[in-house]
């Protein structure tokens, strides 16, 4: 009895300090943002640790939620349409979902969207992540022929505008 006590607790124990190592204390994603001035059009990628976004809309939705969920590039789409938003001339620009690829633990998202003027004066939502992860930061790169530079955002910060060189 003791002895089967002992191997539930060394069990646990070690169940507990992988789950741990495997955790971690930093949250971040990185998108860019570049006009494609041949094609006329924003070409939008995405990074994320993929496991993130899959905890954020696994908690959203209740479910178990994994690249083999039949509905993942689905759920993935929406929750990135709500919380990546772009808006020009008090317009909200129409965001078409390209795809997405899951390399090595992290995802990637492409978008894209016809787009003439230059980036000068375009407003960014980015609430990517901060609702499930306080500490999450996002990054935005940003370019076209005349700017180029970077806007940050956070639980605090989740609206920027790109206003000329960062």
């Amino acid at each position: 009895m003791i002895n089967r006590l002992l191997k539930s607790i060394t069990i646990l124990l070690f169940w507990a300090v992988a789950a741990n190592a495997a955790a971690h204390s930093y949250f971040f994603g990185i998108t860019d943002l570049t006009l494609n001035e041949s094609s006329k059009k924003i070409e939008i990628i995405h990074q994320f640790t993929a496991h993130d976004l899959e905890n954020a809309i696994a908690e959203i939705k209740q479910i178990h939620f994994s690249p083999e969920h039949k509905q993942y590039e689905l759920y993935l789409k929406e929750y990135i349409d709500e919380h990546f938003t772009l808006n020009y001339s008090n317009q909200d620009l129409k965001l078409n979902w390209v795809g997405l690829e899951v390399k090595r633990g992290n995802i990637f998202i492409y978008q894209e969207v016809p787009f003439e003027n230059f980036l000068m004066g375009l407003l960014v939502k980015n609430d990517l992540l901060v609702n499930t992860y306080p500490k999450q930061i996002n990054t935005l790169n940003f370019q076209d022929s005349t700017i180029k530079g970077s806007l940050t955002f956070s639980a605090s910060q989740k609206i920027a505008k790109i206003d000329g060189i960062k």
